[in-house]
């Protein structure tokens, strides 16, 4: 009954809010060599920190479940490098250098803590976060993300060597060149990406033994990440919590990949999020 209510309250404040609703203000922080472009919604309590998946924007990912999050508290929406409005620089893309970048405009705005919530490559970013930086991460939400190659389906690291930009959805081209309208740039973004996967390597089990701050895991039952993997993550982080939630990759935020086949789920991982920041 309980998660009735929250889903029923999340519903209501979707058709209330919207991200410009929202919106207190955008910028642009010089971090790293990049000008990082971040967005500032809500207020009160410990920001929470979004990062958006591979080949993203912070709309083509976030836009339906940020009004939700940020009507009980400050987000604040990143772009990563290459990524829509955020520059880029003479560097390969890696999650090392995407945690930097993020720790960076943490600084920059003067945030000496925050929830933290990543979305698939964003995910393991906010693990790398998590582990490394233990002082600036009060709580972590880590969704669709993988640590190890052999969380992500047979083929799947095969099926990079051979990828093109024909075969990235049409839907976050679409995202990128509507806030970036350069398709130089959006075919720097997905070689980026792309080198990323093919160049991944194992993080050690240890990092996330190391992880101290509290993390909740969420992933889908159609999920580009092996539900295996999800189970292992949360056995190796202290104290993980765990929710699979029906869909496939990108349905349990609503991100644009997954699609319009669960409409409600945005609403209840936005009550789930909500209540674990909450504890």
């Amino acid at each position: 009954m309980q998660l009735l209510f929250f889903i029923a309250t999340g519903m209501a404040n979707a058709q209330k809010s919207t991200p410009m609703e929202t919106l207190k203000s955008t910028g642009y922080a010089p971090v790293n060599g990049l000008k990082m472009y971040y967005e500032i919604h809500g207020e009160g309590g410990i920001p929470l920190v979004l990062i958006h998946g591979g080949g993203s924007t912070i709309q083509s990912t976030f836009s339906k479940i940020l009004p939700l999050l940020a009507a009980k508290r400050q987000v604040v929406a990143v772009e990563l490098q290459a990524h829509g409005r955020t520059t880029d620089r003479d560097t390969p893309e890696s999650f090392e250098n995407d945690a930097a970048d993020v720790v960076a405009l943490l600084g920059y705005l003067k945030i000496p803590k925050a929830d933290i919530l990543g979305f698939s490559n964003g995910g393991t970013t906010t693990m790398v976060i998590a582990a490394h930086h233990p002082e600036l991460v009060n709580k972590a939400v880590i969704i669709s993300s993988n640590y190890r190659r052999d969380g992500m389906p047979p083929g799947f690291f095969e099926g990079m060597q051979k990828a093109t930009l024909n075969d990235m959805p049409k839907v976050l081209q679409d995202a990128y060149l509507q806030v970036a309208p350069n398709k130089d740039g959006l075919k720097v973004m997905f070689r980026k990406d792309v080198d990323r996967m093919i160049n991944f390597k194992d993080r050690p089990d240890d990092e996330l033994r190391g992880i101290k701050a509290p993390v909740f895991i969420l992933a889908s039952q159609h999920d580009v990440v092996m539900l295996d993997h999800a189970i292992k993550m949360a056995q190796l982080i202290p104290g993980a919590q765990l929710t699979i939630l029906p869909g496939t990759h990108g349905s349990v935020v609503g991100a644009a990949e997954g699609g319009d086949a669960y409409p409600l789920l945005p609403g209840i991982t936005a009550s789930l999020v909500e209540e674990f920041l909450n504890k």
